[in-house]
């Protein structure tokens, strides 16, 4: 494909038809800040020439307009995902973990757990591990060292991505999120807290990006055979 039919431009965007075969993966769409119309207009670009489609941070709205032209779509609300799988893009022999540390952080693991799903990865769920009681992560040790990667997701003070650094041997990657009382400053606390771990190999990403840290695991994960 020559670089002047890489994208389609729709005006208001232009559609990166070409970055599955540069990088793996189809373009994601970011709903928000986007009408239900741009939305979908974008949608039918990609499924023009793409098996799956993910967006994020949908609304209801842009999913009912997304559906009511492709029924197979589906809403993940708590993620806030939109995706459509028509046919499967090539399965991860490993898993990939996401360790949220309470049932306040799902909104961000689950974004994580359906970006890998929908590229391929297989997941282990692991929440409400967080360290004020830190057994419930200890008895998933065996689960954790499993897998390719861990995605650990926490606020208030951000610790769990510490202490998981120091279970595995894989590479870790945590997500602050905004979740916490006034002094968290909206996942500042966590995010700094995570960039000054003692923990060795753990890579942070922007507060609440829970699609950023799915998709640094799958690529992870995609280079292992």
């Amino acid at each position: 494909m020559s670089e002047d039919a890489a994208f389609i431009d729709l005006g208001f965007a232009r559609v990166d038809v070409d970055r599955r075969r540069r990088i793996g993966f189809p373009e994601v769409i970011f709903g928000q800040g986007k009408t239900p119309e741009e939305v979908l207009r974008i949608a039918q670009v990609i499924l023009e020439r793409e098996p799956v489609l993910l967006a994020t941070r949908v609304t209801r709205e842009q999913f009912e307009a997304v559906q009511a032209q492709f029924p197979a779509a589906i809403f993940h609300e708590r993620a806030r995902c939109l995706t459509i799988e028509r046919e499967t893009l090539p399965k991860c022999r490993l898993a990939v973990a996401v360790v949220a540390a309470g049932t306040s952080d799902l909104p961000v693991a689950e974004e994580a757990a359906v970006t890998l799903e929908i590229f391929g990865n297989r997941v282990e769920r692991i929440y409400d591990a967080g360290v004020a009681g830190l057994h419930r992560l200890l008895i998933e040790t065996d689960r954790l060292r499993e897998c390719a990667a861990v995605i650990v997701v926490a606020g208030m003070e951000g610790a769990l991505p510490s202490v998981v650094a120091g279970l595995v041997d894989k590479p870790v990657i945590a997500v602050p999120t905004s979740t916490g009382y006034g002094a968290s400053f909206g996942g500042l606390a966590a995010l700094l807290g995570m960039l000054n771990s003692c923990g060795s190999g753990v890579t942070v990403v922007n507060i609440d990006n829970g699609f950023g840290a799915a998709y640094a695991a799958a690529t992870i994960n995609r280079l292992i055979v």
